[in-house]
């Protein structure tokens, strides 16, 4: 697994004057939290960090440096988003207890083109995540699933899903991850109206004379 690295500085002042501040010089304010709730306050260079943005999910694990002393293993948790620059403008991570197991949940990606969409079936969608345990440094960064092979009315579910050794998927077994279906044919349009029902007598038709 590549591993990805950002060098950081423990951050000394706090609010919006700081944080803005802290922009103007390219770099990005950002927390590290661990299990217990602790949290240290950092920054980062915006281009290094945009630059990992671009290419990690959830789950994938970065190693932070602060001060060239301290070091973490995090995920991004969240991040705040400024529409008006088009940056990331706060970033929260999460940082990992090394050699301890953990859980998470790890996307999933479909990979190939069933044989039969190409036939008019249609590829639906299951779960799009997996929730995993396993040690830090077994941790995929996402699932591929190939449908390549895939045939019509057949499915993959998470008992076909292959892990990395030291991966214990946590999620129901039974769920689908992907299916093929053909589309239900709709019923054919009447081109008919139903026949209406019997006209009735005109009004003005004679009434049959009484018997005497």
């Amino acid at each position: 697994m590549e591993e990805r690295v950002l060098t950081a500085s423990r951050r000394t002042g706090f609010g919006k004057a700081a944080a803005a501040k802290c922009r103007r010089a390219n770099r990005l304010p950002a927390v590290i939290y661990d299990h217990t709730g602790h949290s240290t306050a950092i920054d980062v260079p915006y281009r290094d960090f945009e630059k990992l943005f671009k290419t990690v999910t959830e789950s994938t694990l970065i190693t932070v440096k602060v001060d060239e002393k301290d070091e973490y293993e995090v995920f991004i948790k969240d991040y705040q988003y400024d529409i008006v620059s088009d940056k990331v403008s706060h970033a929260d991570f999460y940082a990992v207890e090394r050699g301890q197991l953990l859980r998470t949940k790890i996307q999933i990606r479909l990979s190939g083109s069933p044989e039969a969409c190409r036939q008019g079936a249609i590829l639906e969608t299951g779960i799009a995540e997996l929730e995993v345990e396993c040690l830090p440094r077994d941790l995929p960064e996402r699932i591929i699933v190939n449908v390549e092979t895939l045939g019509a009315n057949e499915a993959i579910h998470v008992r076909d899903i292959k892990v990395p050794e030291g991966v214990k998927i946590l999620t129901d077994a039974d769920l689908a991850v992907a299916m093929v279906k053909f589309a239900k044919e709709e019923a054919p349009a009447a081109t008919e109206e139903a026949a209406p029902a019997d006209a009735a007598a005109p009004a003005d038709a004679a009434a049959p004379e009484a018997k005497a």
